[in-house]
């Protein structure tokens, strides 16, 4: 059934692009925008990406953390982050147990053949650490956008 709103944000401490690691424990008593891609430098997760980093200094004015995850290595992030001056961390889940924890490790389709991946969704958690809004199967224009209002809303 996967994760459902009022439920407590799956604990994670994952490398992060440039060294450390980001624990969404740190983060209690502060909102955090965790939204799952699949991977770097494409055409949808760079757009999305994009649309993120153009409203971070809007996110961090309403309190909130922008997180981006997926299972590309950390050099991978470092080359896409550094490409597009993002300005929130990107986090490394190459075991993907992150991933699975949220639900979000998913058989998907694609011209027939099946495998195993990220199916993109955002999670909006609250300050008390339970997830407060999640947006499945995200299309990504306008995305950012209605985030972004809904943290504005908390």
């Amino acid at each position: 059934m996967g994760l459902q709103v009022g439920d407590l944000a799956p604990a994670f401490t994952l490398p992060r692009d440039g060294g450390g690691t980001v624990s969404l424990a740190d983060l209690k008593g502060r909102k955090v925008v965790l939204y799952a891609y699949p991977k770097d430098d494409t055409e949808s997760c760079t757009k999305e990406a994009i649309a993120f980093n153009a409203l971070h200094a809007e996110f961090a004015a309403a309190g909130a953390d922008i997180i981006g995850i997926s299972p590309d290595p950390i050099k991978r992030h470092d080359r896409f982050k550094q490409k597009y001056a993002l300005a929130f961390p990107l986090v490394a889940d190459e075991a993907r147990g992150v991933l699975e924890n949220y639900g979000i490790w998913v058989e998907k389709s694609m011209y027939g053949r099946k495998y195993m991946g990220v199916e993109r969704t955002t999670y909006l958690i609250g300050q008390d650490g339970r997830i407060a809004r999640i947006w499945p199967k995200v299309k990504v224009t306008g995305h950012a956008e209605e985030v972004l209002a809904a943290v504005r809303a908390m």
